[in-house]
């Protein structure tokens, strides 16, 4: 499936021209304000200045661009309180859910044949993947509604703690509409600017989408086949080891495993490690293995896991061990219900 025609623009010698030409229209109908109400406007100049000379953007197109681009007061709320904030037993409670899981089981078997091609190419396992999509968008019900120029620009004009992030995910996002030929006032995603199914950042879309379907497009909106490939790409070029285990449950003796614990998230623990810790796994591991030791806060105690590299990869995603533990955990019930779902 192709983009969808309001995002893919017909082939332009120079694409800003489309983007000045239909600018007009889409404020209208969007309802917004043509004010432009950056205040930073020294910042503006500035990573005008950059696109041009670095990237050969034209000065003039890109300041009546950024005229319709809006600070968000919203979107500064949503970064200062990130779901992942809150304690594991809540946050394991948005995803664990009996819709979320039988519709992973759904989205599997409507992709059974993209899953099988891709697992059987990446070794990134079916599961994995299709608990990405569960956890990031409700299997593409819920992409975010911030137009992501705006996403970027507020936490990159706006939000100093995070801005250098942000103003690189603005760049790789107008170098990405321009290779693919979108109108940067039309994406909509989420309160960062991840974008499509997978909520794919600007620099990560360029560096691991996938056309899975070779018709010459990296259609992470519309099309899952993109869409399945391209997560599996991520994992692929952040090291997954296919065929390892991901994270095993552990039991302690005492409190001294609690000096293992920090916020590393790449394992550093030996199996001679864990049991020097007084540290117990519930299942065999490669003596070999390195791990990182985890806790996960429950409403009266705490639950310890010990994460692998492929947890490790997990987190390179979206780096939180909370993140990671929701994917983990869905992915397996996802596939035990898969046998029994009508």
């Amino acid at each position: 499936m192709k983009i969808n025609a309001e995002l893919r623009l017909k082939s332009q010698t120079d694409p800003l021209v489309f983007w000045l030409k239909n600018l007009a229209c889409v404020l209208c109908m969007s309802l917004v304000s043509c004010a432009g109400n950056i205040k930073d406007t020294k910042s503006v100049d500035t990573f005008i200045k950059k696109m041009v000379t670095t990237h050969q953007f034209d000065e003039n197109k890109l300041a009546e661009l950024f005229d319709a681009v809006e600070i968000k007061e919203d979107i500064l709320k949503r970064i200062s309180s990130p779901a992942e904030g809150m304690p594991w037993y809540k946050y394991r409670k948005i995803f664990m859910t009996d819709a979320r899981i039988n519709g992973g089981v759904k989205f599997w078997q409507e992709n059974a044949q993209a899953l099988a091609a891709v697992e059987q190419k990446t070794g990134v396992p079916a599961e994995i993947i299709v608990a990405v999509i569960g956890v990031e968008t409700f299997y593409g019900q819920k992409t975010g509604n911030h137009r992501v120029i705006d996403a970027l620009a507020t936490l990159g004009f706006a939000y100093p703690p995070r801005s250098q992030f942000f103003l690189g995910e603005l760049e790789s996002y107008l170098l990405l509409c321009r290779d693919e030929q979108l109108n940067p006032l039309v994406p909509v995603g989420s309160y960062a600017g991840a974008m499509g199914v997978p909520q794919f950042m600007p620099s990560s879309f360029r560096a691991y989408a996938v056309d899975f379907n070779n018709d010459g497009h990296r259609d992470i909106w519309h099309n899952n086949g993109d869409v399945i490939a391209s997560i599996a790409n991520y994992f692929v070029k952040h090291q997954w080891q296919p065929g390892q285990a991901i994270a095993v449950p552990v039991t302690a003796t005492g409190d001294t495993y609690k000096k293992a614990l920090n916020k590393d998230l790449k394992p550093d623990l030996s199996f001679a490690g864990l049991e020097s810790l007084n540290l117990k796994i519930s299942r065999p591991i490669p003596l070999s293995a390195k791990v990182k030791l985890l806790a996960f806060e429950q409403q009266q105690s705490e639950e310890l896991w010990a994460g692998l590299d492929n947890f490790y990869v997990i987190t390179r995603y979206n780096h939180s061990p909370l993140y990671a533990m929701a994917v983990y955990q869905l992915s397996q019930t996802i596939l035990n219900k898969k046998g029994t779902f009508p």
